[in-house]
């Protein structure tokens, strides 16, 4: 599917004092609206690609969905909807009602315009703490961190999403996905993880976005112990990641990144 639209534009060169009309491409961003059961839980604005595994990586990453074995049936339909069929032990009402408190547009900016208190957020959640045991190379967490740059295609060619990736410990890629949001592409590569049945604790991501609370939520839901990105976390990223035991890596950049928590999951080889 094209993930780019052709546009036409007026390059203007200042020192050149120079006028240009040519030809460039923009990121697609079309609603993804999904439904569990007859009831809308939310739409989601996203490049369109990996749609199924965006709606599966979503709701496992807000806890909507405990497993995907929890899942009857799941159809992509015109018009950008998904209809998600549970099980019928699942209480889906119940469900919506503990995670979010109205249905949601989640746009590519910045996520869900709806707020919880990170603390009472972490809280609610009832997340434990995930053990020390999984070790990465810092050197394997650089490569795979600038590997990004080789697998964002429609980066490349608009300047206009982000990428996740999905790592094992030894740097082997597991599987990446590009979108207009963070969130998104985060979502997608645990989607796609899902359904591949990979054991997400062996396993670490790396972005292209910003480290933020909810970002980091998404990775301890799902029991993944290392976030790492080419840029910056912030306050809540890093309060997140201290409550629920992830390793934090931030400005993962040339030979250098910084450890923000938890610094026992990153090597340093002799």
């Amino acid at each position: 599917m094209n993930t780019t639209k052709e546009v036409e534009i007026y390059r203007i060169d200042v020192k050149a004092q120079k006028l240009e009309r040519k030809t460039d491409y923009v990121a697609e961003e079309t609603p993804l609206h999904i439904f569990l059961n007859q009831t809308h839980y939310v739409t989601i604005l996203c490049l369109p690609t990996l749609l199924k595994e965006l709606a599966i990586g979503n709701l496992l990453s807000e806890g909507l969905l405990k497993t995907t074995e929890e899942i009857q049936e799941i159809r992509l339909k015109k018009g950008g909807k998904c209809q998600i069929r549970l099980k019928p032990a699942v209480n889906v009402e119940k469900r919506i009602s503990v995670a979010q408190p109205f249905a949601r547009l989640i746009v590519s900016a910045c996520g869900s315009p709806d707020y919880w208190p990170l603390s009472k957020l972490i809280d609610r959640l009832e997340l434990t703490k995930m053990p020390l045991n999984l070790k990465v190379e810092a050197k394997t967490v650089l490569e795979s961190v600038r590997r990004l740059n080789t697998l964002a295609e429609t980066f490349r060619k608009t300047g206009g999403v982000h990428v996740a990736a999905l790592y094992s410990a030894e740097g082997e890629l597991q599987t990446y996905a590009e979108d207009v949001g963070r969130h998104n592409a985060v979502d997608k590569i645990i989607g796609v993880a899902a359904l591949k049945k990979l054991e997400l604790s062996k396993c670490f991501i790396a972005s292209s976005g910003r480290l933020t609370g909810d970002i980091v939520l998404k990775a301890a839901r799902m029991k993944v112990p290392i976030i790492a990105s080419m840029t910056a976390a912030i306050s809540s990223g890093v309060e997140a990641a201290q409550r629920t035991g992830l390793t934090l890596v931030s400005f993962a950049r040339g030979n250098r990144l910084n450890v923000l928590t938890y610094p026992e999951r990153i090597l340093i080889s002799g």
